[in-house]
């Protein structure tokens, strides 16, 4: 497993070089303190497959910093480990294709998990921030709808699944309609039927509501 920590505080990264032993004995954990570090990594490294971002960096940051790393490492899990947990900075990233959001509060032992659950193709969202987003205005529609706590994957078309599963990853509509060989026009079709089965209004809060009804692929 290859891991790619981008954070600009070197006993930060070295700590968490140390914890991430404990997902895999051969993990494989590069550093960069900056996005324009990894951007210049991307051009021989492209088996990364976690990178862990810090959002707030010297250089590129916040949204510039999520959508730069994940255009350099299109087919890795990107996660936001972050000092922040405003619920604005979260809908920013997960719209932008990060598959989890972790605060640097968050304990060893609950980071291993949700590491593991994203390996795992799923989505991991603090419950904290999941409570803290209700009060947020750019994703109203994740609390005022009912989302059904049963909600089966069983309930959307394979098409539809497989549009999902290339949105919880983060794929534009460009690049999932070329994966799945169909149009633009049929990708958006598909992922109003997926927004509405989900409750959702948009490409974020569909990413949110996944995340509560624990949706996987595996």
């Amino acid at each position: 497993m290859k891991i790619l920590v981008i954070d600009d505080h070197h006993l930060f990264r070295e700590g968490l070089r140390y914890m991430l032993q404990s997902l895999d004995q051969q993990v494989d954990v590069t550093q960069c303190g900056s996005v324009e570090e990894a951007e210049d990594l991307a051009d021989e490294r492209q088996d990364i497959d976690v990178i862990l971002l810090d959002m707030k960096l010297p250089g590129k940051c916040e949204i510039d910093a999520v959508n730069a790393v994940h255009n350099a490492f299109p087919d890795a899990r990107l996660v936001v480990l972050s000092g922040e947990t405003s619920p604005d900075l979260v809908n920013m990233a997960i719209g932008a294709g990060a598959m989890g959001y972790i605060p640097k509060t968050t304990s060893p032992d609950v980071m291993l998990s949700a590491l593991r659950l994203i390996l795992a193709n799923g989505i991991y969202l603090p419950a904290d921030i999941l409570l803290a987003a209700r009060v947020s205005q750019p994703i109203p529609e994740i609390i005022d709808h009912d989302i059904e706590p049963h909600f089966s994957l069983d309930e959307l078309s394979d098409r539809q699944r497989e549009v999902l599963r290339l949105l919880i990853h983060g794929a534009p509509n460009k690049r999932i309609a070329t994966e799945l060989d169909i149009g633009e026009a049929t990708v958006k079709s598909h992922l109003t039927a997926v927004f509405k089965a989900l409750g959702a209004r948009n490409r974020t809060e569909a990413v949110y509501a996944a995340a509560r009804a624990g949706i996987r692929f595996e």
